[in-house]
């Protein structure tokens, strides 16, 4: 019996996963994009930034200024990984529900067919060859 607790996830989904398990490189990525997006990343950073120009420096600005900078352009290309993944999974999911769409016409369209089949077989058994002639 399967668990109602369990939620059905789209098959896209679970091919897009399996790719990107399969890959440390993205697994990493992932781990980053995460980290930095979360409220715990802002935290770190203003508590990080606050010592450093209160206690670190006598004059932080360049070297902060370069290192924020620095950090810019990496979170910016783990934002566009992130980006690329959303891509990459709106495509699988509308390929596959392309697909999925395409079988389910196919399908209406024979069962179409097979009813109006059935429908001229009774007509010409009721209509045209009437029992008791």
């Amino acid at each position: 019996m399967s668990d109602p607790m369990k939620v059905l996830q789209h098959p896209a989904v679970l091919k897009l996963r399996a790719q990107r398990a399969a890959s440390i490189q993205l697994r990493v990525a992932d781990l980053i994009t995460k980290f930095a997006g979360s409220m715990q990343f802002v935290y770190i950073h203003a508590v990080l930034f606050a010592v450093w120009m209160v206690w670190g420096e006598a004059s932080p600005w360049p070297t902060l200024t370069l290192v924020v900078s620095l950090e810019a352009i990496f979170l910016s290309t783990f934002v566009m990984i992130g980006q690329n993944r959303q891509a990459e999974f709106q495509q699988l999911k509308a390929d596959h529900d392309f697909t999925q769409q395409e079988l389910e016409l196919k399908t209406n369209t024979e069962l179409t067919r097979a009813i109006h089949q059935m429908t001229k077989e009774l007509h010409r058994r009721l209509i045209d060859e009437p029992e008791g002639r």
